[in-house]
């Protein structure tokens, strides 16, 4: 394992913001921390990365102790912050050019080029950091990251505040990094997507503790369970149809009706046939298995979303009208 912890916990005064947590990440993986904001997601990962020491507890990075060798730790990491830390008044290239003296990069120019070619910057190379996009911010602060080839790279919330496609393109990056340059990524995210789309092992976190690690497909297995979103002419009238024919789980959702069961796929002609014959129209119905986030809510009662998705949002991928 290149990173090991063991009872890892972090306390401000009577807050404990890591309590006493066991990881165990794999050399080459992609293993993700997801939880809700103040979950201690960034906690952990700033005591792995030799920024805090923990209050008690033990974590290692390839075998060096990150309270005892901190500098040989902070030798074989690779950090990308979750607020910005460049300096905007300096070009990208200046941007690097200075981390490479700081870690005596060697060669470093063709060093510069390789990362920055990485992240399709090096034709900006000599643009101003103020002049970039946020997307393109991040991109290069991931160059950063990789410029003295670093063993592990920590990534928290990589794609926090970004578009929906520039969030994809860092997501390619991140996969490049690790298939083709062997960088184990540690990244920290509060997106469900984001965790289910990159993450070899995702470690859930709430309230500072690990309360499920897994892959994220077996995480979903556990559920076994199909949700259908009915759009009907009389949501009540449906709600109280499906309780009666004993279809699983059912609730109204912003004029919908969602029926949660392990035969979804099943119940959907039934569903249709009763309504049709107690006079409700079905205007459509999606369909879509087990999230992260109904894993998260049945593991902790809540939804992980800092801002709710309308319901119709969080169901488009599925939709098939009748």
């Amino acid at each position: 394992m290149i990173i090991e912890t063991h009872k890892l916990t972090k306390r401000y005064g009577k807050l404990v913001a890591v309590d006493g947590i066991n990881l165990a990440v794999k050399k080459g993986e992609i293993f993700g921390l997801l939880g809700p904001n103040g979950a201690g997601k960034t906690t952990t990962i700033s005591m792995l990365a030799t920024m805090i020491d923990p209050t008690a507890g033990k974590a290692s990075i390839a075998g060096f102790d990150v309270k005892e060798r901190q500098d040989e730790v902070r030798s074989i990491i690779g950090m990308v912050f979750q607020d910005p830390t460049l300096d905007t008044e300096l070009t990208a290239y200046e941007n690097l050019d200075f981390h490479a003296r700081l870690y005596s990069v060697p060669n470093a120019g063709a060093r510069i080029r390789e990362v920055m070619e990485v992240v399709e910057l090096w034709d900006r190379r000599n643009d101003l950091v103020k002049n970039y996009s946020g997307g393109m911010k991040r991109r290069l602060e991931i160059a950063r990251g990789l410029l003295h080839w670093p063993k592990v790279l920590f990534l928290d919330e990589p794609t926090l505040g970004l578009d929906p496609q520039t969030r994809r393109h860092i997501w390619s990056y991140i996969r490049k990094m690790n298939q083709e340059h062997g960088v184990t990524i540690l990244l920290t995210t509060h997106y469900m997507e984001e965790a289910d789309e990159l993450c070899d092992r995702v470690a859930i976190i709430d309230h500072g503790r690990i309360i499920a690690i897994e892959t994220p497909e077996k995480l979903k297995s556990r559920l076994g369970e199909t949700s259908l979103l009915f759009e009907v002419s009389d949501p009540e009238a449906f709600c109280r149809l499906a309780g009666r024919a004993k279809c699983g789980k059912h609730k109204r959702v912003d004029g919908s009706v969602q029926v949660t069961a392990s035969n979804g796929d099943k119940l959907i002609p039934k569903l249709v046939s009763l309504a049709e014959k107690s006079h409700i129209k079905v205007l459509g119905v999606s369909m879509r298995s087990s999230t992260l986030e109904d894993v998260f809510i049945s593991l902790t009662g809540r939804t992980i979303r800092e801002e709710q998705a309308g319901s119709k949002d969080r169901w488009a991928f599925g939709r098939r009208m009748l």
